[in-house]
């Protein structure tokens, strides 16, 4: 299986000791959100190389779904993960009906969008149950990095990273959308348990 050249697949190669721990305990706790909710379906929106999938993959139901805009990243996750669906798609406009999934994964995407509004509301409509979503918990964040060294220029802050949470204005954020269940802290990661609001 060829590597694939994206920003979002080199950090998970990280040799650094610390940075693979954070990522570890990430996925950990996203796990622990996850793993009570026991999802029959599953769409990973902005799945990229598929880590979260193979990550969770005990958790989660034989065939997930997941979506990338990255046409690399989706050629590599299909390869990873063959007994996932993986296809190209925009969170913006995701191929699914109202209510499809179980459960709707967003990790790491919404810092990306220039409307993180909009993609929230896709990630609401095609879930039926639950969604669990996580961005980067500024200032701490960009303060990690700005000490590793990385992005000095910007101060600590990921060029790609055009969305800036804190626990407070995260949770404003979602509850405009959606109920929020609770929200947990992995430093340096918000994460978000959620709900579709019940309508009528």
């Amino acid at each position: 299986m060829a590597e694939v050249e994206t920003t979002n697949f080199e950090k998970f190669q990280t040799g650094n000791p610390v940075v693979r721990r954070m990522f570890d305990n990430f996925f950990r706790t996203v796990g622990q959100v996850v793993e009570p909710l026991a999802a029959k379906t599953v769409l990973d929106a902005g799945c990229g190389e598929g880590e979260t999938l193979e990550r969770l993959a005990g958790l989660l139901p034989e065939h997930p779904v997941g979506i990338d805009l990255n046409p690399e990243s989706v050629k590599y996750a299909s390869e990873r993960l063959p007994g996932a669906k993986i296809s190209e798609g925009n969170l913006l406009d995701l191929p699914f009906g109202e209510s499809q999934f179980d459960l709707v994964l967003c990790l790491e995407v919404l810092e990306h969008i220039p409307d993180p509004a909009a993609g929230l509301a896709e990630l609401t409509r095609v879930s039926g149950a639950d969604i669990v979503i996580s961005v980067p918990h500024e200032p701490w964040f960009r303060l990690g990095s700005f000490a590793r060294g990385k992005y000095l220029k910007t101060w600590g802050n990921h060029p790609e990273h055009i969305n800036h949470w804190n626990p407070k204005s995260f949770r404003a954020f979602a509850e405009a959308q959606a109920e929020v269940v609770e929200i947990r802290t992995s430093m340096p990661w918000l994460i978000a348990h959620c709900r579709p609001r019940q309508t009528g």
